[in-house]
């Protein structure tokens, strides 16, 4: 699970959210009552299967469908209340979209696709075009600005996207099912990444997948969707430890949990300890797939953060919780 920098200031709020397509007999309800709180510097994950209403609230968030009911605010800002021309200008600085299949500009270079934006606003296209570079460097694009998209894998594709997100310095980046396209290896790179440049220029980021592995590996907080109200928002531990009702837990059944949760999750104090001290030590925020990797045959693990004794795993307690059983620390 991403470990990121978080206030306490909600950037994102969203109230009573509902939408429905159609009227009378033929009426379908997409979205139901959906409240969020997406804070500064969040990886905010909205996770559902198909037909639960996470892209229909994604593109609510930036009004690009109008809720049939219920507000949107950014940084206190009512978004029913701006005028096209305002929404317009807010998704160009403030809200910047990256699609599942790209969606860039086919006969226009990387470097234009990934500046966009920023001509959008009227930047002289030298300023824009530096900026782009900037941008494509930090995505590992150096180089590509001259090539066209479809000289590009899928991954290249998608961190051009990233990369025209991120030159308009948006504050709040849109992703809908970013990764799904890409092979697996491609996949876990730009997840990498993504978390990387979340932490590192301070954005905040909201993603939609399917995929709940992705959402723990991911999210800081994950809200479930189920036909379009929420089932459950917490983080990735929350979500895996707590799980709200049956669906929630039919849900998260299959994920790799080993991934998810730390050594904190497991941890027992030093004065409860009654087992031989270990030689293995780990910290606490190593997840329990490492750990498993290191105990081999020992009985347990000290658990410490920066020098200082936190307490200890045992090994049963490890495999347990990666099996979905009993023993987490309250």
């Amino acid at each position: 699970m991403a470990e990121l920098n978080r206030s306490d200031d909600v950037v994102i709020r969203a109230r009573g959210l509902s939408k429905v397509y159609g009227k009378g007999t033929r009426a379908k309800t997409a979205v139901q009552g959906v409240d969020l709180d997406i804070r500064r510097g969040d990886i905010y994950v909205l996770i559902g299967l198909s037909g639960s209403g996470k892209s229909t609230v994604l593109r609510i968030l930036n009004h690009l469908i109008t809720p049939t009911t219920g507000t949107v605010e950014v940084d206190g800002q009512d978004l029913a209340e701006l005028t096209p021309a305002q929404l317009r200008t807010l998704r160009n600085r403030r809200l910047s979209m990256v699609f599942q299949h790209f969606a860039l500009f086919p006969h226009r270079s990387v470097r234009e696709n990934a500046a966009y934006g920023l001509l959008l606003r009227g930047r002289s296209t030298a300023e824009a075009w530096a900026k782009a570079d900037e941008t494509l460097e930090i995505v590992g694009l150096t180089g590509w600005g001259d090539a066209r998209p479809d000289e590009l894998s899928g991954g290249m594709k998608q961190r051009v996207g990233l990369a025209r997100a991120l030159t308009t310095d948006a504050d709040v980046i849109l992703m809908d099912e970013p990764f799904s396209a890409l092979d697996p290896l491609i996949r876990t790179d730009m997840q990498d990444l993504l978390v990387t440049l979340a932490r590192e220029l301070g954005r905040t980021v909201v993603v939609v997948t399917h995929d709940l592995n992705e959402a723990t590996q991911l999210g800081s907080q994950i809200t479930l969707l189920a036909q379009g109200r929420v089932a459950q928002t917490g983080s990735a531990v929350d979500i895996l430890t707590k799980p709200a009702d049956d669906y929630v837990r039919r849900f998260i059944n299959d994920v790799d949990r080993s991934k998810v949760l730390t050594a904190a999750d497991v941890l027992v104090p030093a004065s409860a300890w009654t087992e031989p001290i270990p030689e293995v030590t780990v910290t606490a925020h190593q997840t329990l797939a490492q750990i498993a990797g290191r105990l081999g045959r020992a009985r347990g693990a000290a658990v410490t953060d920066s020098g200082t004794l936190l307490g200890y795993v045992s090994t049963e307690s490890v495999l347990s919780a990666v099996a979905g059983h009993e023993g987490l620390a309250a």
